[in-house]
């Protein structure tokens, strides 16, 4: 355990030196930010949504925005990649710990490194603009409390179902085209493109039975007091019970490509 510990402090402390990655990542969502704030003001000047007033889908706005790297689906590490399609998986292998978790600890810790770096500036951003198109606070303590437990629970979730479309690449070796399709549908019911109380109500019905909301659509709107907390607590467990499934499931597709993986070369 302490090993695995160590892998992921070190990887994080590694992937907070890229402050130049950082500062046009910032600059990014700073600008895609605001974009969206006038985009939603022209659309709300013209009709109402009861599901979410325009208070409330700031908050998400810049939320999203704030913590873009840990709910970004299409996150990949090329070192895994390579590893998987070059066969330098061989040299893993013969390393004394769990591949599965060594890298599910790797992927997570870019993550947790890329948001420690962005979400700060944008934060203070969002909350220096004036209501309503700047980022309030929580609507209570309890609120604020659930809404960390439940986006460090979608990183996980989030970290999951990345890691499965990297063993994708076991039985595949170019995972681009079943990676794309698979991503595009998460990032639609995550509510990542889309907030999904804007979605049609098939589409909202259609996500209540898949992982994907849980990543960030449900912490979002969790902070800004659009989800009540009995609903909040259910999605929570909803949460745990997912990412306890979408483990399993990468880790039985691990363990069965590792005992068909063949390396050629020398």
């Amino acid at each position: 355990m302490k090993g695995y510990i160590s892998y992921f402090k070190k990887e994080l402390i590694t992937g907070l030196q890229y402050r130049a990655a950082a500062l046009a990542g910032i600059a990014t969502q700073l600008f895609w930010g605001l974009i969206f704030v006038m985009l939603y003001k022209s659309f709300y000047s013209h009709t109402t949504i009861e599901e979410i007033n325009y208070e409330q889908l700031m908050c998400y706005v810049w939320l999203t925005q704030s913590f873009f790297m840990l709910i970004y689906v299409r996150n990949k590490d090329q070192d895994i990649k390579n590893a998987i399609v070059d066969g330098t998986v061989a040299y893993e292998l013969c390393r004394p710990y769990n591949l599965y978790w060594w890298w599910y600890l790797k992927l997570l810790s870019k993550r947790y490194a890329a948001v420690l770096l962005r979400c700060t500036p944008i934060l203070i951003l969002g909350f220096i603009i004036p209501k309503p198109y700047g980022l309030t606070l929580p609507t209570s303590l309890e609120s604020f409390g659930l809404f960390l437990i439940s986006l460090l629970l979608g990183s996980l979730i989030v970290t999951a179902f990345n890691i499965i479309i990297h063993f994708i690449s076991f039985y595949t070796m170019q995972d681009k085209g079943t990676s794309s399709i698979i991503n595009t549908i998460a990032e639609l019911f995550s509510g990542f493109a889309i907030p999904l109380p804007l979605m049609p109500t098939l589409f909202n019905k259609v996500g209540e039975y898949l992982p994907f909301r849980l990543i960030g659509d449900l912490p979002f709107r969790v902070y800004s007091g659009n989800i009540a907390t009995p609903y909040a607590l259910k999605s929570i467990i909803l949460q745990i019970i997912w990412t306890i499934i979408l483990l399993t499931i990468g880790y039985l597709i691990m363990k069965k490509a590792l005992k068909k993986v063949s390396v050629q070369g020398g």
